[in-house]
C-alpha cells in the first residue's frame, strides 16, 4: 500500500496541470504537454525520484515497471484523474533508469508500453524508455538564433543537403554508426566545404526498424539513441549553428507503426488512432493513422512539433506525406474510406491540425521554416492561414522533379519532341513558395542513382547530371539535394551501407562534386539566384521554343533590378557555335558558370570569359549576344555593364 507521503506527492504531481493547461488540453491546442507528461526527474520531500504522467483514459490500472522494481507491475501504481491522465512519483528512479508503463485494460489484459512522451529510448531491438533530464545542456548558439529570427529566408539563399545519418559514413572499427559528436565534426566540415546553407535529417525521432529510414516513428520526443544521448544531439545541433548552418528535420504525423510497445491500442482501445480501419489504418505502409479529430491527439502532435524547436533549437520541420493527411481516400478504392461530414474526400480534421501547427510554430518561433511534401495540386499549401492556406513556409515541387527527370532520362535525340516538359513548370511556378527537391525518393526502389538514370555513354551521363543540377540551381525556388548525388555514385542509396566515398579522386565524380560546390557558391554570391524565388519579378523567359535545338534561355533578376543573370541550356550533345539570344541590356556579359568546364570533367567549350552585345534584335529584345553553347551544358552569364573589361 502507498504511504501517506507518497499519496500526497502524487496529488501534487497531478496539480502540475493548471486550469489553463486543462482548458488548452480540452481544446486540442496545448503545445507543451512534454512539460507535464512523461518522466521528469525531481525531488519531493527530500527524496530524489521521478514524476511520471501518461494519458490512458480507458485503462483500469497503470503502474510504472522499471529496472529498480524488477519490471513488476503493481509495485509503483500511478493515480488517475478525470482527464484520463495517470500520474505519480516513484522514489529512487533517476536519470538513466529504464522504464515502461504496465497498463491493465478494461478486459483485464496487461500491456507493456513505452512512454509516448519519453525523451530518450533504448536502441532497437530493446524498447524501454529512459529517464533523461533534457534541460541540463548549455547552449552556445545565441548568435545563430538571433540571426535566424531576423532573417527573411524567402529572399536568402537556401540549399539543403538531405541526409540519413546512419548511412552517410560508417566507422571502420567494428561499430555500426558514428556518434552525434563524431558526425558534428566530420559532417559539418564536409557541409561547409560544399557550401550548403542547411542540412535536412531524415527522421531523427526514435524508430525500431532501420528499414523504415525513421518514417515509422515510435518516439515523437526522443532523438534516436543509435548515435548517442539527447545531449549529444544537442551538441550536434549547436556545432552546426555556431558554424552558421541550419538544421531541418523530417517529422512524420501522417502515420505511426503497429509495434506492440508503441502507440497503437495504447490502453486497450483505439486511443491515438481511429477504431475503423477505413480511417485508422494506412494500407501503403501497414501503419496506423492518427485521429486528428481527437483533441488529446492534436495536443500530442502539436507538442511534438513544438518540442524540437523549443528543446533542440531545430530550424524547421519537413512534414512527410502531407497528401495522405489531406485526403480521406488517399491510396484507397471506393468503399475503403469514409467521407467527411459534408460527403467530401477532404480530411477536415487533418487540415485544421496542419493550419494550427503552422500558426503555432511560426507564431512562437519567428524565423523557423516548415516544408510540406505534398504531391497533389492542393491549393494554398504555402499561403498563410489567415489567407486561406495551410500555412507552410514552402512546398516541395514534386511536379518539377518528375517532369525534369522524365525529360532528362530521354535520349537527347527525342527531347525536341518534349520541349514543353521543362517550360511547363513556369505556368504554376509562383502559385506556391516552392522548393526544388532531388531527394532520397529519387534514388531508391529500383530507380537507380541520378547519374545512372541519365542516357548516353559515360561522358554524356556525367554531362547530363551536371546539366540537371545547373538547371535546378537556376530555376526559381529553393534547392535540396540528397547525399551521394553530389558524388555521382552509380549505386542506389542503401541505408545499410555508407556512401561510395571511394569515388573521390576520379576526375568525373570529383567534377560533379566541384560543380555542386561552385553552384552553392554562386547561389550565395549572386542575388539574382535567390532574392526573388517566389515571384515572376525575378524571372523572365528569353526563349523556350527552340525545340529543334533543345535549348532554353531565361533571365534571373535581383531585387530592384540590381543584377541580371542570363541562364542558357543545351540539352543535346551537339555544341552550338554562334548561338544568338536576345538580352535585356547592351554591354558585357561575363561567363560566371559553365557546366562544361574542365574542372567539372567537361570539355572546356566556352566563351573565353564573356561576350559583348551587338545591336541586333532577337527574341523581342533590341540587343543580343552570340555564344558558344557547350554540349549537354549550361551557362550563366552575368551582366557587367555597358563597358567590357
Amino acid at each position: 500500500m502507498p504511504t501517506e507521503s507518497l499519496i500526497q506527492a502524487n496529488k501534487l504531481s497531478r496539480e502540475k496541470l493548471s486550469a489553463s493547461d486543462l482548458l488548452a488540453l480540452k481544446r486540442g491546442m496545448h503545445c507543451t504537454m512534454y512539460n507535464h507528461l512523461g518522466a521528469h526527474r525531481c525531488e519531493q520531500d527530500g527524496v530524489i525520484g521521478t514524476r511520471f504522467a501518461v494519458w490512458a483514459p480507458n485503462a483500469r490500472r497503470v503502474s510504472v515497471i522499471c529496472d529498480i522494481n524488477n519490471w513488476t507491475a503493481g509495485q509503483n501504481d500511478l493515480y488517475g484523474s478525470n482527464e484520463g491522465i495517470w500520474s505519480g512519483f516513484v522514489p529512487g528512479v533517476d536519470n538513466g533508469h529504464t522504464y515502461k508503463y504496465a497498463i491493465e485494460t478494461q478486459a483485464g489484459n496487461l500491456l507493456e508500453k513505452a512512454d509516448p512522451v519519453a525523451f530518450f529510448m533504448e536502441s532497437a531491438p530493446q524498447t524501454a524508455s529512459i529517464v533523461y533530464d533534457i534541460d541540463q545542456y548549455q547552449w552556445s548558439d545565441h548568435d545563430w538564433l538571433e540571426r535566424r529570427q531576423n532573417s527573411d529566408w524567402f529572399s536568402e539563399p537556401i540549399s539543403i543537403y538531405e541526409l540519413h545519418l546512419g548511412s552517410w559514413k560508417r566507422p571502420k572499427d567494428g561499430r555500426r554508426y558514428y556518434t552525434y559528436h563524431e558526425l558534428a565534426d566530420s559532417l559539418l566540415e564536409y557541409v561547409r566545404e560544399m557550401g550548403y546553407t542547411h542540412i535536412e535529417l531524415m527522421p531523427i525521432t526514435e524508430h525500431p526498424f532501420d528499414g523504415s529510414w525513421g518514417y515509422q516513428t515510435t518516439g515523437y520526443f526522443a532523438p534516436t539513441s543509435r548515435f548517442g544521448a539527447p545531449d549529444d544531439f544537442k551538441y550536434f545541433v549547436d556545432k552546426f549553428h555556431q558554424a552558421g548552418i541550419g538544421i531541418i528535420i523530417d517529422w512524420v504525423p501522417a502515420h505511426f507503426p503497429t509495434d506492440p510497445h508503441s502507440l497503437g491500442k495504447f490502453d486497450g482501445t483505439s486511443l491515438y488512432e481511429h477504431d475503423d480501419p477505413r480511417q485508422g489504418f494506412h494500407p501503403d505502409w501497414n501503419t496506423y493513422i492518427f485521429n486528428f479529430g481527437r483533441n488529446e491527439v492534436r495536443n500530442f502532435l502539436l507538442s511534438s512539433a513544438r518540442f524540437w524547436l523549443d528543446k533542440y533549437h531545430i530550424d524547421g520541420i519537413r512534414v512527410d506525406a502531407v497528401a495522405s493527411m489531406l485526403y480521406l481516400d488517399y491510396s484507397r478504392n471506393e468503399g475503403e474510406w469514409i467521407p467527411n461530414k459534408f460527403g467530401g474526400r477532404e480530411n477536415l480534421e487533418a487540415i485544421q491540425f496542419l493550419k494550427d501547427m503552422n500558426t503555432v510554430l511560426h507564431g512562437e518561433f519567428p524565423g523557423i521554416l516548415t516544408f510540406a511534401e505534398e504531391s497533389t495540386d492542393w491549393g494554398g499549401v504555402s499561403k498563410p492561414v489567415y489567407d486561406g492556406g495551410l500555412g507552410f513556409s514552402m512546398k516541395w515541387d514534386m511536379g518539377w522533379m518528375n517532369d525534369t527527370l522524365t525529360y532528362l532520362e530521354r535520349n537527347p535525340i527525342h527531347r525536341k519532341h518534349h520541349q514543353n516538359a521543362l517550360s511547363f513548370r513556369m505556368i504554376y511556378a509562383f502559385t506556391e513558395n516552392f522548393l526544388l527537391p532531388l531527394s532520397h525518393d529519387e534514388v531508391v526502389h529500383g530507380k537507380k542513382s541520378l547519374v545512372a538514370q541519365m542516357p548516353g555513354d559515360y561522358w554524356q551521363q556525367f554531362a547530363n547530371v551536371r546539366l540537371l543540377y545547373g538547371y535546378q540551381y537556376c530555376m526559381p525556388g529553393k534547392k535540396l539535394l540528397f547525399m551521394g548525388c553530389e558524388l555521382a555514385q552509380w549505386h542506389e542509396w542503401n541505408h545499410d551501407s555508407e556512401l561510395d566515398w571511394a569515388l573521390i579522386g576520379n576526375i568525373h565524380h570529383d567534377g560533379v562534386r566541384n560543380f555542386i560546390g561552385d553552384l552553392n557558391k554562386a547561389l550565395r554570391e549572386f542575388p539574382a539566384l535567390h532574392e526573388i524565388d517566389f515571384s515572376n519579378e525575378g524571372f523572365s523567359w528569353i526563349h523556350a521554343d527552340d525545340a529543334e535545338n533543345s535549348t532554353y534561355a531565361f533571365c534571373r533578376i535581383a531585387k530592384n533590378n540590381a543584377e541580371t543573370l542570363v541562364c542558357i541550356f543545351n540539352f543535346t550533345p551537339v555544341p552550338r557555335e554562334h548561338y544568338r539570344i536576345g538580352v535585356p541590356y547592351p554591354g558585357f556579359y561575363r561567363e560566371v558558370v559553365n557546366s562544361d568546364a574542365a574542372t567539372y570533367g567537361g570539355t572546356n567549350v566556352g566563351n573565353a570569359g564573356g561576350v559583348v552585345t551587338v545591336a541586333e534584335p532577337m527574341h523581342g529584345r533590341e540587343q543580343s549576344i552570340e555564344v558558344v553553347l557547350p554540349p549537354l551544358g549550361m551557362l550563366i552569364m552575368r551582366y557587367e555593364g555597358e563597358t567590357a573589361p
